[in-house]
């Protein structure tokens, strides 16, 4: 009796590539039960409390108290996007509506920003304050899967707005 026959067969009933390919298929079933590592996981990483500062500027609105009485308000919650990456749903804590100036030339030849004298301009500035939960990772905090940093923009949506700001501060204050 010949082990194997023409066709490449064990004993002229089992492939070669059949046994191998069960063979693959128990061995990554093996890894992933019995060895599942640590992928997905960083070791060493911390999560605390953070603060965001959002800046907005420029944003288009008639009604700005309409915007805060029916979404974005103290103590409610909003839906934060970092880099085109949806992270969830974080509190607001504040929102500063900002003045609106102009730059004026002075007689000496200075310039000073004063209030804006128009009306129904339908714009408006505001800081608005977001905390949540991030990891400390030795490249800085993350939110999501996404680095938090000044600079990066960030969406936020909720009932009835949806605008990008630019991050300004982060604070990392201590809960007692």
């Amino acid at each position: 009796m010949k082990i194997l026959d023409s066709q490449g067969r064990l004993f002229g009933k089992v492939s070669l590539l059949d046994i191998g390919a069960a063979l693959v298929i128990f061995l990554v079933v093996v890894g992933i039960f019995f060895f599942p590592g640590t992928s997905g996981a960083q070791i060493g990483v911390t999560t605390k409390p953070v603060e965001i500062d959002v800046i907005v500027r420029g944003l288009s609105v008639r009604d700005p108290q309409q915007l805060f009485e029916q979404g974005l308000k103290p103590g409610g919650k909003t839906n934060i996007i970092i880099r085109n990456q949806p992270y969830g749903q974080v509190g607001v804590k504040a929102v500063k509506q900002l003045p609106r100036t102009t730059l004026v030339p002075q007689p000496d030849g200075s310039v000073k920003a004063l209030p804006d004298p128009r009306e129904n301009q339908y714009i408006m500035d505001m800081v608005v304050t977001l905390e949540g939960n991030a990891q400390i990772t030795k490249n800085g905090p993350v939110i999501g899967n996404s680095k938090l940093k000044i600079g990066i923009p960030a969406q936020l949506e909720g009932f009835n707005y949806d605008f990008t700001g630019g991050v300004i501060a982060l604070r990392f204050p201590e809960k007692g």
